[in-house]
This record gives structure tokens, C-alpha cells and sequence, in this order.
């Protein structure tokens, strides 16, 4: 009899073991630096598109504070489908044509949440440029229309962090659409004490 309650208290230690384990890694804090590209096109409508967006991102997440700073860079210009949906268009790099420009998108010291089905989100305010300056729809930004961007990190079973979507708020839906913007996470460094890269 003793034999089976000591065998009966130890599976339940190993199943408590095992889920509290499980927890932890699912909790586990996002890594302290990431970084990556993003590829992807607006709408056809509402937003003068499709436009082709190509570009970089960095994440750096203050372990103390469990807040991170998000900075994204884009090139964007009018798609080869653009090109076919708008015939008397020129096909060149003028602003009645392709209209390159770039965009420097920032959100400082907003807090992360993790997502229940994995991965992490940050949200909040966003500032944007447009080829340097202001991007012109950030004029429009108010308390009652406040410009804003969430940044999602998800993944799945082969690899933990892989996607990476910005979503906008706001007057940048004027250009950038409402849908989210996918790209891919590149590279990533752990807390730093662990000192590991991926």
C-alpha cells in the first residue's frame, strides 16, 4: 500500500513539474534584440496602391522595464500591378509615375504583452517620416484620432519567432491601409544573460 502512494506522489510531482515547466517557456520574456525584413503590398483601394513596401526592422526590449523600443525602415513605390490598373500613368520614378519614397517608423518605450497563442504584441503610438520629414497624414494625428501601430511576433512549432505583421491606426491607414503588413524575423539575441544568438 505504502508502494503505491509513493509511486501515486511521484507521477503527480512529475505532471506539476512538467506543467509548471510548460508555463515558464510559454511565458518566457521575447529576446532582448531582434531584427528582420519586411515584404509585402497595400490594397489596390483606398490607399492610391497597390504600393510595394520592402524594408528592414530592429527591436530592442529593455529587460528591467519589460518595455521595447520598434523601428522600422521602408522603401515604397508603386507595383508593377499599379502600373496595369492605371494605363496613362508614366512608368517612371516621378510622383505621377512609380513615386518612390521612404518611410522611418518608430514607437519608444511601449510595453509587451505576450499573446496567448504564442509570440508577443506591442502597441501605441507611432511616429512617421516621409522622405525625412513628417510623413503628411501625422498632421492629422490627434488625441481623437491618434496615429498608432501594433507590432505582432508569432511563429509556430519549427520556429518559436518567424513572423513579424505592423497593423496601423489612425490617419496612417490613409496610406498604409488597414490590413497588417507581413514580413519575417531574421535575427535575434537573447537576454543578455545568456548572451546567445539565433
Amino acid at each position: 500500500m505504502q508502494s503505491k502512494t509513493f509511486w501515486s506522489a511521484v507521477y503527480l510531482n512529475l505532471i506539476l513539474g512538467l506543467a509548471i515547466a510548460t508555463g515558464a517557456l510559454a511565458q518566457a520574456a521575447p529576446p532582448a534584440h531582434m531584427g528582420g525584413l519586411i515584404n509585402d503590398y497595400t490594397p489596390e483601394t483606398g490607399v492610391s496602391g497597390p504600393w510595394e513596401m520592402r524594408g528592414d526592422w530592429s527591436l530592442a526590449l529593455n529587460e528591467h522595464s519589460g518595455k521595447a523600443n520598434f523601428s522600422a525602415v521602408l522603401n515604397m513605390t508603386h507595383s508593377d500591378y499599379w502600373i496595369v490598373l492605371n494605363p496613362s500613368a508614366v512608368d517612371d520614378d516621378t510622383s505621377t509615375g512609380r513615386h518612390p519614397h521612404t518611410h522611418h517608423i518608430n514607437l519608444n518605450n511601449v510595453r509587451v504583452t505576450q499573446l496567448t497563442t504564442g509570440g508577443f504584441e506591442m502597441s501605441g503610438p507611432v511616429t512617421v517620416s516621409a522622405d525625412g520629414s513628417p510623413a503628411p497624414f501625422m498632421s492629422s494625428c490627434s488625441p481623437s484620432a491618434p496615429c498608432t501601430l501594433t507590432v505582432d511576433v508569432t511563429g509556430g512549432t519549427s520556429v518559436e519567432l518567424s513572423n513579424i505583421t505592423l497593423t496601423f491606426g489612425g490617419p496612417p491607414t490613409t496610406h498604409f491601409g488597414t490590413q497588417p503588413i507581413h514580413g519575417v524575423v531574421r535575427r535575434r539575441k537573447e537576454s543578455s544573460l545568456t548572451g546567445t544568438d539565433r
